[in-house]
Parts: C-alpha cells; sequence; structure tokens
C-alpha cells in the first residue's frame, strides 16, 4: 500500500466490455515487470475499499471503460483534473461507489495522487452479464497498454518485459482465458431469463 505509482484496472468483469479495465492490468502483469514502488491491482467494483491504496500514491493510471459516445473500441487519454469527470461506464448497483467518488473523497483527505491519467475505451456491450470483452474492445488491450508504458516512462517509471506479480489480480477462476472460454454456449444456457418461466414452457408445466 506504500506504492509510489499505482496502476489500477477497473469494472465489473461480469458485464462484458465493462470489465476492459481489470483486463487490462491482468494482460500487463502477465507480460511486464515494475520495481517495487508500482503497485498494479485489479480495483475491480471495490469503491471506497480503493481509498487506502491512493494514500501514498504520487502517480495514478487507471485503466477503465469510458463511455465517450464514440465508435466501440475508441481509446482516449484524459489526463489531470478531467480525471474524475469521465471515471466509469455505468454503476453496477445504487450501492457502488462510483471512482468519481473516490478520487472526490481522497481529495477533501488531502491525498489525491498529484498524477491522474486515465485511459479509457469506449465500450460496445455492457449489458451481457457473464459475457467477455466484445472484439474492438479487446483488440485495444495491448494498444491500452502501449499508451500506458509510454506515460509511465516520460515519469521515469520504467517496465521491464516478464511477468511481473499477479497476487493483487483477481482469482485465477475468472482471469479472462478461463472465465471468457468456459463460458456455456448460447444452446447450452439461457441467456434471457429463466426459461422454466417463459410462456408454454414443458418446465413451466413441471413446476405448476
Amino acid at each position: 500500500m506504500t506504492a509510489r505509482v499505482l496502476i489500477l484496472g477497473i469494472g465489473n468483469v461480469l458485464w462484458a466490455d465493462e470489465g476492459f479495465g481489470v483486463r487490462c492490468v491482468e494482460r500487463l502483469s502477465e507480460r511486464y515487470r515494475f520495481g517495487e514502488e508500482v503497485l498494479v491491482l485489479d480495483g475491480g467494483t471495490q469503491g471506497l475499499y480503493l481509498l487506502p491504496f491512493l494514500q501514498e500514491a504520487e502517480i495514478l493510471l487507471v485503466f477503465d471503460a469510458i463511455d465517450y459516445g464514440l465508435a466501440p473500441g475508441t481509446l482516449k487519454v484524459i489526463e489531470g483534473q478531467d480525471v474524475p469527470s469521465f471515471m466509469g461506464a455505468k454503476k453496477m448497483s445504487l450501492h457502488q461507489t462510483g471512482f468519481q467518488d473516490v478520487i472526490a473523497t481522497s481529495e477533501l483527505m488531502g491525498y489525491r495522487p498529484e498524477t491522474l491519467i486515465l485511459i479509457g475505451c469506449q465500450p460496445e456491450e455492457l449489458e451481457d452479464y457473464g459475457g467477455g470483452l466484445r472484439a474492438p474492445v479487446a483488440a485495444q488491450i495491448d494498444p491500452a497498454i502501449a499508451i500506458a508504458l509510454e506515460k509511465l516512462a516520460a515519469l521515469g517509471v520504467h517496465a521491464r518485459p516478464g511477468k511481473g506479480d499477479t497476487s493483487n489480480l483477481a482469482d485465477p477462476s475468472i482471469l479472462r482465458s478461463a472465465y471468457e472460454d468456459g463460458r456455456p454456449s448460447a444452446d447450452e444456457a439461457c441467456r434471457i431469463g429463466d426459461d422454466r418461466f417463459f410462456p408454454g414452457s414443458d418446465r413451466l408445466k413441471e413446476t405448476a
């Protein structure tokens, strides 16, 4: 928690392109190593629980799915004071604290990171529960990481090729390869509701 540089992926991998930020830090950790001054973290949808990680960071770089109203897969970099206005494609519930609120709270508590960089990707699909990244969004993971490495290098923070620390990432069962490859096909799993209660369903008759 005392890292000078916090590289954060936020979002919910259960809602298709909403998981873009999390998948970026996952790929980053698979391919690059940093010094002890850098923490790479899957922030998921933890909201205010992320505040302790911001407390010591001087540089915050965030990957996220952002609804800019642009073509799906479009990358856009926001820096400095503009970052809080652009965080998050959607809130998954009324109880989830948006990252804008995390930034605002850290400012009120007097320890907002001095340097803020947001690398956002325009999502294509957010309403597919259990779905993976759509192709235009998945294709931007590596370009987003390239931008991040360039921005960090300009700040004197350099990555080395090789597997990094993955202890702050998601459980292996929901890493992208396991999560997306293990999803049942549409024929095997109903994607539009509980098929026991569809009109005319034989399963509805069985439960009557």
